[in-house]
C-alpha cells in the first residue's frame, strides 16, 4: 500500500486556547492513537491534501521530532461552513497487529449486460478490509465481464487469502439490473446468427 510523510511537530498544551492559535497559523491538531499512550501533534494543512481529498487510500508516515510512526487515518473533521479540516486522528500500525480499513473497489472488464442496454449498479465502492499492515491491497479488482441482466457479484467471489471481508457472504457488490431500454440476450445472439 502507497504511503504519504508528514511532517509534525509534537503540542506541549492541549486545550481550546492553544488549539485555536495552532489553526489561525494554519496548521491542524492531531493525535495519534494505538501505542503506549497517546501522542498529541500539529503539521500543516496542506499536507493533509493528498491523504484527504483522494479516492485512494494511503497509510500515513508521520514524522515528528526524528521519530516515524506508521499510521492509518481514524477519523477527521471538518469545519461545517468552509470545510477547512479541523482535527484529525490517526491509529497507529504495527506489524503484526491486524487493521481494520475501507478500501476502494476497482471494476475491471466489460459487463456484457451492460452492452444490452442493462444499467449498472455499483452499490458498495468500498469495503471494509481487515488484515496486516503489510497486506493491505491498494484497491480491490472486480471482474464484471461475466455480468449478464439480472446477474449480481457477491463478495464471496472476491475473497483473498491476505485479508479478509468484515461483511456477510450475500453482500452485494455490483450488479446489472434491467432497463426500458435493454434488450435480452436471446435476441441478440439470434440476430447475430442471422446476418
Amino acid at each position: 500500500m502507497k504511503s504519504i510523510t508528514i511532517n509534525g511537530s509534537q503540542r506541549e498544551s492541549v486545550g481550546k486556547k492553544a488549539t485555536k492559535a495552532l489553526r489561525n497559523a494554519g496548521k491542524v491538531p492531531c493525535v495519534l492513537y494505538g501505542g503506549d499512550k497517546p501522542v498529541h501533534f500539529s503539521a500543516e494543512a496542506k499536507s493533509f491534501k493528498p491523504l484527504v481529498f483522494t479516492p485512494d487510500v494511503f497509510t500515513a508516515t508521520i514524522e515528528l521530532d526524528g521519530t516515524t510512526y506508521n499510521a492509518v487515518l481514524q477519523d477527521i473533521q471538518f469545519h461545517p461552513v468552509n470545510d477547512s479540516i479541523l482535527h484529525v486522528d490517526f491509529y497507529q500500525l504495527f506489524d503484526d497487529k491486524a487493521v481494520t480499513m475501507e478500501i476502494p473497489v476497482k471494476l475491471t472488464g466489460t459487463s456484457p449486460g451492460v452492452l444490452n442496454g442493462g444499467s449498472l449498479r455499483f452499490t458498495n465502492r468500498k469495503l471494509k478490509v481487515k488484515a496486516l499492515p503489510a497486506k493491505l491491497p491498494d484497491f480491490i479488482s472486480a471482474d464484471i465481464s461475466g455480468l449478464k441482466i439480472g446477474n449480481k457479484l457477491f463478495i464471496t467471489e472476491l475473497a483473498n487469502d491476505d485479508y479478509s471481508f468484515l461483511h456477510p457472504d450475500n453482500t452485494v457488490v455490483v450488479q446489472v439490473r434491467t432497463s426500458r431500454n435493454a434488450v435480452k440476450e436471446e435476441e441478440t445472439e439470434e440476430e447475430a446468427a442471422a446476418e
